[in-house]
């Protein structure tokens, strides 16, 4: 008889990350079970796939019931920070009251089951030295409260009822796919508007000083897949590349992929109310358990979304 494929339910399965995360997990032979607010755009595969909630904690309950699965990552998360300035009640109830409501469904219905929760890089206190998972948290926005919040219950969750969930700690991650909302993906299609126009032209961008952690989105995912194998219960990983670049650098980098002129406007309007001047990594809790490191270079996953505008 043949042996049965371990089931994961990914849910947010319709984003970028969730995107890449199941075709990770389908090349390594799982079952995958796909969980998101609209139709599925994620392409064949999934074995199910549901339209979800996950604020609604009925339609959690009775997915987690119905499809049991050995493992859950839940990547449905008000993910930008500047979305959570505009809006921090939805932040929270996203980001805070979905994982609560996912944690709940499988303490009821699939106890075994283990469960990744995705945190930010954005949960610590400002500061110019690599951060670990030891490092101070603060959380200077909505959405870093929103995922200390999150993290703190998946805690909870592990030590007082012996849930099998463990957390995150992501840093910026981006390749082809990410919406233009964020930042690279917005230098990458800019600059190859301009390329494709044929003339020199004007992009606009916000802080250009900041220094952040980028790792490619193909690598993170990567590292997802490893924690559910081979991460411990209850335990916090930083996922992230461990090396801090510019915001400023990268757009040199893109801006060199075209042969057009590309003149640069900064705008004031797209600052954000606290924007932390340095976040990078140290990743050597990962390192170590897992064995994950980074194989694509940040110039790489430039390179590879610049081209997918052209």
């Amino acid at each position: 008889m043949a042996r049965r494929k371990q089931k994961a339910l990914i849910v947010g399965s319709n984003g970028f990350v969730g995107g890449h995360l199941s075709r990770e997990l389908l090349s390594a032979g799982y079952e995958v079970c796909g969980a998101d607010r609209g139709a599925s755009v994620s392409g064949p595969g999934f074995s199910s796939y549901s339209i979800l909630d996950i604020v609604d904690s009925l339609a959690v309950d009775d997915l987690v019931r119905r499809e049991r699965p050995d493992y859950l990552v839940n990547l449905a998360a008000l993910s930008s920070v500047g979305a959570s300035w505009e809006s921090p009640q939805l932040a929270m109830m996203i980001n805070v009251v979905g994982p609560t409501n996912i944690l709940e469904a499988c303490r009821r219905h699939a106890p075994e089951c283990k469960v990744l929760l995705i945190g930010s890089s954005e949960e610590y206190e400002f500061s110019n030295e690599p951060l670990t998972e030891t490092s101070p948290i603060a959380g200077d926005s909505p959405y870093g409260i929103s995922k200390i919040a999150q993290e703190r219950i998946a805690r909870l969750y592990a030590v007082s009822f012996g849930c099998n969930v463990l957390a995150t700690r992501s840093f910026n991650h981006t390749g082809p796919g990410q919406s233009t909302a964020f930042v690279l993906p917005s230098f990458c299609r800019q600059v190859a508007s301009i390329q494709n126009s044929g003339r020199a032209g004007v992009i606009e961008v916000g802080n250009l000083d900041v220094v952040r952690d980028f790792s490619d989105v193909r690598d993170v995912v990567r590292a997802y897949r490893m924690l559910l194998e081979r991460g411990r219960r209850g335990e916090v990983y930083n996922v992230g590349s461990g090396e801090g670049c510019s915001l400023r650098s990268l757009l040199d980098t893109i801006i060199g992929f075209s042969t057009q002129d590309v003149s640069v406007h900064v705008d004031p309007t797209r600052f954000r109310p606290t924007d932390a001047p340095k976040i990078v990594a140290n990743c050597a809790k990962i390192h170590k358990e897992l064995g994950w490191q980074p194989a694509i270079s940040i110039a790489q996953s430039l390179k590879d979304m610049y081209e997918s505008f052209l």
